[in-house]
């Protein structure tokens, strides 16, 4: 039974403990949302640093704070002006009446005058400033002449210098009064915000000096506690400077306070350096500080005071949130919150992005499922529809204005409905004749029947037209839908990549630039990109080794040893002066490569060829060799195989799949000219990871793959480009292997033996007979084989384009690095 019961309690009691923490989470965020509500929505925060600052001092007797923060506060947010001005005036009536008196009109009159200035400004931002400067500045100089009656030269200085601090104080609050009045900051914090922060809560807290608490002085507490903080959220720098900061405007508020500046320097030195242990790393930073200082510069009784007044400032460190100090971590630059807060808004920036371009290439698949459904197959009503109309038309000419339309079409209807429909079908069927047959019986019972057979062949010529249209509107439809596909494929695949983010390789940066730095290779910069297998990229910024090849000859060899794959340069760009730094990307090499040779001639031997070629070298791998062969000789022919080779070129390299790329060159062609200008396309596209190929032929000879003593024909059936507008592309695949032997040719090389039946024959034993498996030699050679059977003469454009299979072999061996053992 006590067993039950501990079995039913034990769960109770884990809901009571997950109910009693999430009270506290709530009850604590419902205390934040209060005093947030309270002292920042409100204002009443505005109050209290309004009071610190109407108190505050400069030099034991200036005021340079009041004015400069009313203005600020009034163009910012000038519902909560009049609070400010009740705390400016309350903090000024502590030092004396008179100061709050001087407080309370000088801002009067700066309102006056503002207000009736407005009219004329352009930049209320960029005015306020100097009006600020001007106003305090003639306030000031009407008080010294008041309570002295005369005017030194020393009055004018302090005069100058304090009108110059309100000017410089102006810009600095209007800065920062933003950060202590919006609730929520979505934009990140730029240096000179901080500077100004830091240098507006330091003026803030000299409006605390001369408050202490059993002997401890409440601004050496707050300014060590500022310290710290900072030195805990940002580092040795932001600390340091927020010290040197802080201590120089108390120095100048109180000369006393001077030594305190080399303490506060130095405890956000150490505090920053020591800031890997944490918050008491941090404190022991200021705590090192404050003995070392306070021995150097005070007594021994000092030492104890100050070394009190750093414990009260490290207990208020301790008992800080860390919900505030990571907060306020996310707007300074330099610290991970920082850089965490940058990588999700380049994150987010990311994705919206790739969402958009997700949505265009939806926005593309929908219109292409759109052209690519195809119109419906007419049914049988349909067709008597049409058959219908096309009779009323042929009637309307012909049997109207019969005298024997009664006769025919009221008495006969199905008899000369039947052969009229008959007649139309031969016609139709047999270009424009009649059977003998027919043509008797129609003869018999048409007295117009020649006049019918002229009248039908007219209307079957505009009706074939227009079925010939609506054949060309539906296959342009299906071209169209099989190009916007294609864009949508690229653009789906690009909203992937830039989906993929930049992987952090930190550790293996700093291994590779000490592993190439210990061999003694000077590197700059390392910056990776992938490391995935067979996909490395790497990107350096190296010195300028005038010519010697270091990358490829060092760094690539030991790049290929610590990754356990070969590296090779991929691009490289060299420094224009010897003291620059060369930018070089390291890439993984492919498995496979291509050695290309080319022999051209043109016919008669002149200059300008209709054979055009290309060897393209695409992304991801892939390496294409085109051959093009503009209809006839000479520059139009040049033009057309030229074109539809750069045309290809750019489509290939946006990546959409050649099929459809072959397709969208030959609408290109056979829309753009009228003229019967037409272009053999013979493409062959070599996958450099697993050297498969894939051919496509468009009215192009036959290629042979000499592999050994075994030679491979590779052919395909299509008319040239231009034509038709809508054709199949054959795509023919074959699997290379290293020492192939890959021969392509125009027609003017595979046709161009004299005396020759076979071609293919002929081609087949040349190629066999070939002893050498030099790209460039076997192009010679079948070329000088063919213009010798010709006894040396030329008749047509001729092109060889020959391509050699091999395996990647490195240039340079890898080079071991020997690594430190951990």
């Amino acid at each position: 039974m006590e067993k039950t019961n501990a079995s039913f309690i034990e769960p109770i009691r884990e809901v009571n403990l997950h109910s009693s923490k999430w009270d506290v989470g709530r009850g604590l965020k419902k205390v934040q949302f209060m005093l947030e509500s309270f002292f920042i929505k409100k204002g009443f925060l505005l109050l209290i640093v309004g009071f610190l600052l109407g108190r505050a001092l400069i030099l034991a007797k200036l005021t340079p704070f009041c004015l400069p923060f009313f203005a600020s506060v009034y163009l910012i947010k000038r519902d909560r002006a009049p609070l400010a001005l009740i705390g400016l005036t309350a903090g000024a009536a502590t030092i004396s009446l008179g100061n709050a008196a001087f407080t309370f009109i000088v801002t009067i009159l700066f309102l006056a005058v503002f207000r009736i200035s407005r009219k004329w400004l352009t930049n209320e931002m960029k005015a306020m400033p100097f009006f600020v400067g001007i106003i305090l500045g003639l306030g000031k100089l009407a008080e010294a002449f008041i309570l002295t009656k005369q005017l030194t030269v020393y009055d004018l200085m302090m005069v100058g210098v304090q009108a110059s601090l309100s000017f410089i104080l102006t810009l600095i609050f209007l800065q920062s009064i933003p950060l202590l009045t919006l609730n929520k900051r979505r934009q990140l914090l730029k240096t000179e915000e901080i500077v100004c922060l830091i240098i507006m809560l330091a003026s803030i807290m000299t409006g605390t000096i001369g408050w202490k608490v059993y002997d401890l002085s409440i601004e050496h507490i707050m300014s060590r506690y500022l310290v710290l903080v900072f030195s805990f959220i940002a580092g040795a720098t932001v600390g340091s400077t927020v010290g040197v900061v802080t201590g120089l405007i108390f120095s100048l508020a109180s000369v006393s306070s001077f030594y305190h500046m080399s303490l506060l320097a130095f405890s956000g030195v150490l505090g920053g350096l020591l800031k890997e242990g944490k918050k008491i790393g941090v404190s022991a930073g200021l705590m090192i500080a404050t003995l070392l200082i306070g021995m150097y510069g005070e007594g021994g009784g000092s030492i104890l005071l100050t070394v009190l007044e750093s414990t009260a400032a490290i207990f208020l460190f301790f008992i800080t949130p860390q919900v505030f100090t990571s907060r306020l971590a996310k707007y300074i630059p330099g610290t991970p919150e920082y850089t965490a807060e940058q990588q999700k808004y380049m994150r987010k920036m990311r994705d919206v992005t790739a969402q958009r371009v997700s949505q265009f290439s939806s926005v593309f698949h929908a219109l292409s499922k759109s052209f690519s459904q195809m119109e419906v197959q007419p049914d049988d009503n349909e067709n008597d529809r049409e058959m219908d109309y096309f009779m009323s038309n042929v009637t309307e000419r012909t049997c109207q204005t019969c005298f024997k339309k009664e006769q025919c079409w009221a008495k006969n209807f199905n008899t000369t409905y039947a052969y009229m429909e008959e007649i139309i079908h031969e016609m139709d069927q047999n270009d424009g004749n009649v059977s003998p047959r027919l043509s008797r019986e129609w003869d018999k019972h048409c007295t117009r029947s020649k006049k019918v057979f002229e009248t039908i062949g007219q209307e079957l010529t505009f009706f074939q037209a227009n079925q010939r249209l609506k054949k060309q509107v539906q296959e342009s439809r299906k071209l169209v839908a099989d190009q916007l596909l294609g864009v949508s494929e690229v653009m789906e695949n690009f909203a992937k990549e830039i989906q993929r983010e930049r992987e952090n390789h930190h550790k293996q940066e700093e291994l590779i630039m000490e592993a190439l730095q210990d061999f003694g290779i000077h590197i700059e910069q390392v910056e990776i990109y992938s490391l995935e297998q067979g996909n490395v990229d790497i990107e350096m910024s190296v010195p300028f080794c005038n010519g010697h090849g270091e990358c490829e000859k060092l760094i690539a060899p030991m790049l290929s040893d610590i990754l356990g794959e070969t590296i090779v340069v991929n691009k490289e760009e060299c420094a224009s002066y010897p003291s620059g730094f060369c930018h070089v990307t390291f890439r993984s090499s492919k498995a496979y490569t291509v050695e290309t040779g080319v022999a051209h001639a043109a016919k008669d031997g002149g200059l300008v060829s209709g054979d055009s070629y290309s060897t393209i070298e695409l992304g991801l791998g892939k390496y294409a060799i085109a051959i093009s062969d503009g209809m006839g000789n000479g520059e139009r022919a040049h033009y057309e195989s030229k074109e539809t080779l750069l045309l290809l070129q750019k489509i290939l390299q946006s990546g959409i799949e050649e099929k459809v790329a072959i397709k969208s060159v030959n609408s290109i062609l056979s829309l753009r000219t009228t003229d019967e200008i037409f272009s053999t396309l013979d493409l062959a596209m070599i996958d450099l990871k697993d050297a498969s190929a894939k051919f496509l032929k468009i009215g192009s000879t036959p290629s042979f793959i000499k592999r050994g003593n075994k030679i491979i024909k590779i052919q395909a059936s299509n008319l040239p480009m231009g034509i038709l507008q809508e054709f199949d592309v054959d795509v023919v695949s074959e699997q290379l292997k290293a020492g192939d032997l890959l021969i392509m040719m125009s027609d003017g090389v595979f046709e161009g033996p004299k005396h020759v039946e076979n071609y293919d024959l002929w081609m087949k034993r040349k190629v066999q007979e070939l002893q050498t498996d030099d790209p460039q030699e076997v192009a010679d050679l079948i070329m000088e084989e063919v213009i010798r059977s010709r006894s040396g003469l030329i008749e047509d454009d001729m092109t060889v384009t020959v391509a050699k299979i091999k395996h990647n072999t490195p240039k340079w061996a890898s080079i071991p690095v020997y690594r430190k053992n951990a």
